[in-house]
């Protein structure tokens, strides 16, 4: 299987290692340490060397830091967390409510008098650390460049990721590296740089059309970049990695070792283009003076995806969906409280390994059944499996990766009779869901404009949910990507051509969790009759199949629209999804999928 169930958070091991990291903090004439969930390409997910927070906490969130000072240890954990959190940690640990709380508010008021607060300069970006310092002006807190102390005390840290990369076929791609790199070097060229330095895996292989394996449900491989204006690429990665895709790469890409990155960039002529909101402070640092701070010239291109990636995700979902389908039939047949959420995982996965093409899963598959389904981010293990009993209901978030394309797909699945006000919050989460689906709005908005129409049917119940409602999905890369989301922090507008998920929800903690996710296409949209032809204004195309549970709708609390909607979808579910599955999940299907 890809997905283990291994315990991985062990409370009882964050008090010898917070004690061990002092120690190390009062070495160096320090105050504090800062620990983040992060490595040196910044991207969102982490190869197993850089499990630094969660190695020290046992926290295990895909987002959050430490602040370790001398009396006080801060675990700060965004709203998705704040169940998990409680379980993973020791009570050494202060759990922080971050971005309520910031870390510079938090410092100031646990060091009053003042201190030197060290950070490793590879695990942050100088957005971060400038933010921090000009909120601590006028302090005697001082953020400070220091070595890696965790490093230092983790004795059996593992090796650095070193998988082989693979090309990625232009029938996916859709594009080949060379037209990119000519494409992004003239973007640079007209920006007035002469460079740009790329450190997230994910842009550097969509940019190159490669692949790779370094990080577990992620196909990238680690390594940095420099574009230039030419269109001409430096490329420093392990040797070990390239031996499948140097012919591929062409005499343009020049390739070198990891350890001759820092000192390529101090020979660097500027202006050199760097985000500060993914680059580490160390490369800029190594710019200098010669920095023009700009946005990852790959980010937006990437989140734009071409016809061939478009269609490749379009195929993915569609045997996805049979897959997912498959188990809900399963599922549907199978009595109350005779299955647990690990043999949910597992009856999932195989349903998928069924697709050659399935590379890996996405992401670690959310199965959470009555309590644990209000963990926005549950992991079951072999201590947390629990019994999927009458009333329950499941929280089942999963996704696959395939050759042409990244799926992400949340049911949340009634088993036996659940509660009435469980279905109530269900079909308002539902109605949000359908809102952002059939959305038409105008070119320019970004996610923050737009949100608040998945969030509506829970507000009128004085109810809301903690995690944002959308986020921007790879095309076989990461199944988090951006810039694009839908969330009230987004200033980026949302383009035709930008994959991303669509998933409203609701948490009641101790009882029940609730998410519906389909992934949606941003597409212009076509200008009924008695529309303004001269406006130019975008709709969504729905990319995810698979039934919503009929058990939890309370009909009538949909509109007219609403039920118009959801009778189409399933409709068409059936139309496309029915000839992938077998018999006995087709005769299932076709009873999920009657209108209401």
């Amino acid at each position: 299987m890809f997905q283990s169930f291994e315990v991985t958070a062990r409370p009882e091991q964050g008090p010898p290692r917070l004690e061990a990291l002092r120690a190390e903090i009062q070495s160096e004439g320090l105050d504090g340490f800062l620990v983040p969930r992060a490595d040196a390409h910044q991207g969102e997910y982490v190869s197993a060397r850089d499990e630094r927070l969660a190695w020290l906490t046992g926290f295990t969130g895909s987002a959050g830091f430490c602040a370790v000072l001398g009396h006080v240890a801060g675990v700060f954990i965004d709203g998705r967390y704040r169940t998990q959190v409680k379980a993973q940690v020791a009570d050494v640990y202060t759990p922080v409510p971050w971005p309520e709380v910031s870390l510079a508010a938090w410092l100031k008021e646990q060091l009053p008098e003042g201190g030197r607060v060290g950070f490793d300069p590879w695990l942050h970006t100088p957005g971060q650390i400038a933010q921090t310092r000009d909120a601590l002006a006028g302090t005697s807190v001082e953020l400070v460049q220091v070595g890696n102390l965790v490093d230092r005390i983790w004795p059996d840290q593992p090796a650095p990721a070193a998988e082989p990369a693979k090309v990625h076929p232009l029938e996916f791609a859709g594009e080949s590296h060379e037209d990119k790199r000519a494409r992004l070097g003239a973007d640079l060229a007209e920006a007035g740089c002469t460079s740009a330095v790329i450190t997230l895996p994910d842009s550097l292989c969509w940019l190159l059309n490669i692949r790779g394996a370094d990080i577990p449900r992620n196909p990238i491989a680690q390594g940095f970049a420099v574009l230039h204006a030419s269109g001409a690429v430096d490329l420093f990665m392990a040797a070990a990695k390239l031996g499948e895709v140097r012919d591929h790469l062409g005499s343009d890409v020049t390739c070198h070792a990891p350890e001759d990155f820092l000192p390529f960039l101090g020979a660097l002529e500027g202006p050199v283009c760097l985000d500060k909101g993914s680059v580490p402070v160390r490369v800029a640092d190594a710019i200098g003076d010669r920095v023009q701070w700009g946005d990852d010239p790959c980010s937006l291109p990437k989140a734009c995806k071409n016809a061939a990636e478009i269609k490749g995700s379009a195929e993915a979902h569609l045997r996805d969906g049979a897959a997912v389908v498959e188990l809900l039939a399963s599922l549907d047949a199978q009595a109350p409280g005779t299955l647990t959420e690990t043999q949910v995982v597992s009856r999932l996965e195989a349903m998928r390994r069924r697709d050659n093409a399935l590379q890996d899963i996405s992401f670690e598959t959310i199965a959470g059944t009555g309590p644990n389904g209000a963990i926005m981010h549950y992991r079951v293990t072999e201590e947390t499996d629990s019994r999927l009993e009458d009333g329950h209901l499941i929280v089942l978030d999963s996704g696959g990766q395939y050759l042409d394309g990244t799926t992400d797909i949340t049911r949340t699945i009634a088993i036996g009779d659940p509660a009435a006000e469980a279905r109530a919050a269900f079909t308002r989460v539902l109605m949000g869901m359908i809102n952002m689906s059939r959305l038409i709005w105008p070119k320019g908005l970004a996610g923050r404009d737009i949100e608040a129409i998945g969030r509506a049917p829970l507000w009128y119940a004085h109810q809301d949910f903690d995690h944002g409602l959308g986020h921007g999905v790879g095309a076989y890369l990461s199944v988090h990507e951006g810039p694009q989301r839908l969330s009230r922090v987004s200033h980026v507008p949302i383009v035709a051509g930008m994959i991303l998920s669509n998933e409203p929800g609701y948490y009641r903690e101790g009882a029940f969790g609730i998410r519906i996710e389909n992934l949606i296409v941003a597409e212009v949209a076509e200008v009924p009759e008695g529309g303004d032809a001269h406006r130019d204004m975008l709709s969504w195309q729905t990319l995810t199949f698979a039934p919503i549970d009929r058990h939890l709708i309370v009909a009538e609390m949909l509109d007219g629209p609403g039920r118009a909607w959801l009778n189409a979808y399933h409709a068409e579910t059936l139309a496309k999804i029915g000839p992938r599955v077998s018999e006995t999940a087709l005769a299932w299907l076709q009873q999920a999928t009657e209108p209401l």
